[in-house]
C-alpha cells in the first residue's frame, strides 16, 4: 500500500507565550513543524507528505521553506476550526487504497524507527497507535473528590497514529464532539478495534516553553552521544 502523512500544524500555541505559533518556534535553529516534515522524509524522501495549516499561515510556512531551504516535496491544505476538522480536510486528499499516519507538528522528536513501525503494523491490522506507560502516579477527579488509577492499566497516548486511509475516511465522515481528541478516538467512535504499540519517550509534545527546553535537552544529548561514538 502506498504510504502517506499527514502532519497536522493548525495549531495557535497560546500556551507557548510566543509571538510565533508553536509550530514555527525554532527548535536546535529549525522549525519544529521543519523537524517533524524532515523525520518523515528521512525514513522515505518518496512518502507523500500532506501538511494541514490555517490558510492565513501559508504564506508564512512558505517564506520559513525558502529561509531553511526546505526541499522536501509537500502539500498545502487549509486547516479547520478544530483538528478534527483539519484532518478531515487532509483526508480529502489522501487516496483510499493508502496508508496514513496523522502526526501532530509539534512532535518533532519522532524518530524513523517509530515511523516504520507504526506503518508496518497498521498494514496488517488496520491502525497502530503509539502510547507509553506514565512515570507518574494517576489520580481521577470528580469536582472535590479524587481517586486512585492503576498506573499499569493506563497509556499515554502519542503520534503518529497510523491507518488504514479507506477505513479512517469512513471513521471522518461524521460530525464533530468533543471527545474527538485524536484520531483513534474518532476511529472508536465507529465501533472498530484500535490496536496499540509501544512509543517513544523521546517523541514529546511541545506544548509550553518548557517542553520546548526538554526536546533541546534531548537534542543535545542525542548530538553528545553521537560524538563521544
Amino acid at each position: 500500500m502506498q504510504k502517506h502523512a499527514l502532519i497536522a500544524a493548525g495549531g495557535k500555541g497560546t500556551r507557548m507565550k510566543s509571538p510565533l505559533p508553536k509550530q514555527f518556534v525554532e527548535l536546535d535553529g529549525k522549525p519544529v513543524l521543519l523537524h517533524s516534515l524532515d523525520a518523515f522524509f528521512q525514513y522515505d524522501p518518496t512518502l507523500h507528505i500532506t501538511v494541514v495549516l490555517s490558510r492565513e499561515l501559508h504564506n508564512q510556512w512558505k517564506s520559513i521553506c525558502l529561509e531553511h531551504d526546505c526541499q522536501i516535496d509537500h502539500q498545502l491544505v487549509d486547516g479547520g476550526p478544530t483538528r478534527f476538522h483539519s484532518v478531515k480536510n487532509g483526508l480529502k486528499h489522501i487516496p483510499n487504497d493508502s496508508l496514513v499516519a496523522i502526526h501532530d507538528a509539534v512532535r518533532p522528536l519522532i524518530s524513523e524507527k517509530l515511523i516504520g513501525r507504526l506503518y508496518d503494523f497498521a498494514q496488517k491490522f488496520g491502525s497502530a497507535i503509539p502510547v507509553i506507560e506514565s512515570p507518574d502516579s494517576l489520580r481521577m477527579v470528580d469536582h472535590a473528590l479524587s481517586s486512585p488509577l492503576p498506573r499499569q492499566q493506563v497509556r499515554l497516548v502519542q503520534t503518529p497514529q497510523c491507518f488504514h486511509a479507506s477505513l479512517l475516511k469512513r471513521a471522518y465522515n461524521t460530525g464533530y464532539k468533543e471527545r474527538f481528541t485524536d484520531d483513534a478516538s474518532v476511529l472508536e467512535e465507529m465501533g472498530e478495534r484500535l490496536y496499540l504499540i509501544e512509543g517513544e519517550k523521546e517523541n514529546l509534545k511541545i506544548t509550553t516553553m518548557t517542553d520546548l527546553f526538554a526536546a533541546e535537552g534531548i537534542l543535545n544529548a542525542g548530538k553528545q552521544q553521537t560524538e563521544t561514538l
